[in-house]
């Protein structure tokens, strides 16, 4: 069994609420949200967040705006529609109740 496999599956099925939870708060840049995710120890590339980024935009659970840059070109800053707040909600709903889940599972005393 590869346990860097089975890693990687259960970051990737938690990317997107991650992501959205950090654009909860306030509209981010790319580089913005790949430095959060790597204070949280998720680490993640560009690679793997533009697509995601561009996914949840198609789907209507995220726009963008540009701002002005000292440091170059206007960025692009992502932020959560208001499907996108009702989105993350429902999320929240869900992984609250995987964690209870999950919880009671690794609780349980079963005898051999």
């Amino acid at each position: 069994m590869n346990i860097d496999n089975a890693k990687s599956q259960m970051r990737k099925g938690m990317l997107e609420y991650c992501v959205m939870l950090l654009l909860r708060k306030e509209a981010c840049y790319t580089s913005d949200i790949i430095s959060r995710l790597k204070e949280a120890e998720l680490i993640v590339v560009e690679g793997t967040l533009y697509p995601l980024l561009t996914r949840l935009k198609k789907d209507g659970l995220l726009s963008y705006e540009w701002r002005e840059s000292t440091q170059g070109p206007p960025r692009k800053y992502y932020l959560l529609t208001n499907e996108g707040e009702e989105f993350l909600r429902q999320l929240d709903d869900v992984w609250c109740g995987l964690a209870k889940s999950i919880n009671i599972i690794k609780s349980l005393n079963i005898a051999d």
